[in-house]
């Protein structure tokens, strides 16, 4: 499966999605939706940008795309690292994104000397490791003071999201929730 870019630099270029039970791309639906919104609440130039659940990297991409300076990618399973570090080849974009092929809770369990502008979640809609992935990012300062998480969850996990983040989803879409969680 391929998934375009849909604005900027990079508009129209094609990423692979790689064939896995433990892959949900972000729809073009979702992202156009995702994306508009974004554009009318932050300037994507030059920002730090944290992609946890990173799968094909669509949404890093995208941001990458719009202007943002770095890209981190957060991805633990071997083969989708792998599609990812070809995604990012094929763009030429090695300088701009690095790739860590780790856990997210790993990962949001340590204090960082970086701070990132915005950090997007997508990660598979029925596990709950991103409630604590979520307070670890808060809790160890990685998002910095003006930054915001935009985290990707079902309709099926809205009542559960609602009490664990605290707050209701600022777009819905389909059967996607989209949170904002800020400092």
């Amino acid at each position: 499966m391929r998934m375009r870019i849909i604005s900027g630099k990079f508009k129209g270029r094609l990423i692979n999605v790689p064939q896995s039970k433990f892959i949900r791309p972000t729809t073009d639906r979702v992202r156009e939706t995702l994306f508009n919104l974004l554009n009318n609440i932050i300037d994507f130039n030059g920002i730090n940008v944290l992609d946890i659940y990173a799968g094909s990297g669509s949404l890093g991409l995208e941001c990458l795309s719009r202007g943002a300076g770095l890209i981190h990618f957060i991805e633990k399973n071997f083969v989708i690292y792998k599609n990812l570090e070809e995604n990012i080849k094929s763009l030429n974009a090695e300088n701009s994104c690095l790739i860590f092929k780790t856990e997210a809770l790993a990962f949001s369990s340590v204090k960082k000397n970086f701070k990132y502008d915005l950090i997007l979640a997508d990660p598979p809609f029925f596990k709950d490791d991103i409630y604590l992935v979520a307070e670890n990012l808060k809790s160890n300062n990685i998002l910095s003071d003006d930054g915001f998480m935009i985290i990707e969850r079902s309709k099926q996990t809205r009542e559960k999201d609602e009490l664990n983040f605290q707050i209701e989803p600022f777009k819905i879409i389909g059967d996607t929730c989209l949170y904002k969680i800020t400092n």
